[in-house]
């Protein structure tokens, strides 16, 4: 007969099984919320050009449901120009998103981020009121002071694009009304407050309130938008990793399939 175990013996026989037994997880580190040490946790501030209201509540949606800890809290939608004054005077936000490379440099040269990316792009649209009762037929038609015409504000991205795509085709348009955002401009069209209007291809796309009424050169004049982490976020893993879903595979198909055009 074998001789039992000492007591000792068995004590290490013990402690091997429990530990063969132990759930990898139970060993794994947790933070106050709960959270796996490593996963991403907190709340995220985005602050995005008003072109990019459709996209990037998806986006924001989409990076929610891949980081369950993560709350990106209601987006701050604009026009760039404000956003980024907002920032520079010291508004709390993580990402900026912007409509064009000028007003993202503007954040840049303050030293709030550093090397913003590219990740999409986007023409004008000339759009006019369901039936087009102003009878609109081109650009020519923009600098007829009879007719009702909305354009974004100069300072603005959509502004800067429609002032380059209106010289190059030589028009001088009469503008009755400079609006801060493209999103203003085409809620004015909308609602038939205008005749015509400038807007961003993706914005035409959002409702049936409008018309495109197909002019030439605006494959000419592409705004491109860039998107950054700034320097003071409140928690930076969480801001890198949303400017890093934006630009890969997942954020890409989502643009696309709204209509904006690779960087």
């Amino acid at each position: 007969m074998r001789a039992p175990l000492p007591a000792v013996a068995l004590g290490v026989v013990a402690l091997a099984l429990l530990s063969g037994c132990a759930s990898p997880a139970a060993d794994a580190p947790a933070d106050d919320d709960g959270a796996t040490a490593g996963e991403l946790s907190g709340e995220l501030t985005i602050f995005a050009a008003a072109s990019l209201t459709a996209a990037f509540d998806e986006l924001a949606t989409e990076f929610e449901a891949l980081h369950p800890q993560v709350d990106v809290l209601p987006i701050s939608y604009d026009g760039s120009s404000t956003l980024a004054t907002q920032i520079v005077e010291g508004a709390p936000a993580d990402v900026f998103a912007a409509a064009d490379e000028a007003t993202m440099a503007r954040v840049v040269e303050a030293g709030l981020a550093v090397e913003p990316e590219p990740f999409a792009t986007n023409t004008l649209a000339l759009v006019v009121p369901a039936g087009n009762p102003g009878g609109v037929t081109g650009l020519d038609d923009l600098a007829d002071p009879d007719l009702a015409v909305v354009l974004c504000a100069p300072e603005v991205p959509c502004g800067a694009a429609s002032e380059a795509l209106l010289a190059q085709a030589g028009v001088v348009a009469s503008i009755d009304s400079a609006e801060q955002s493209v999103t203003a401009v085409l809620t004015k069209v909308a609602a038939g407050e205008a005749d015509a209007g400038l807007v961003y291809v993706t914005d035409a796309a959002t409702t049936a309130d409008v018309e495109t009424v197909a002019v030439d050169g605006t494959e000419d004049v592409v705004s491109t938008y860039p998107i950054v982490a700034l320097d003071d976020a409140g928690d930076a893993a969480i801001a890198d990793a949303f400017v890093a879903f934006v630009l890969d595979d997942e954020g890409r198909a989502v643009l696309s399939g709204l209509g904006f055009g690779a960087p």
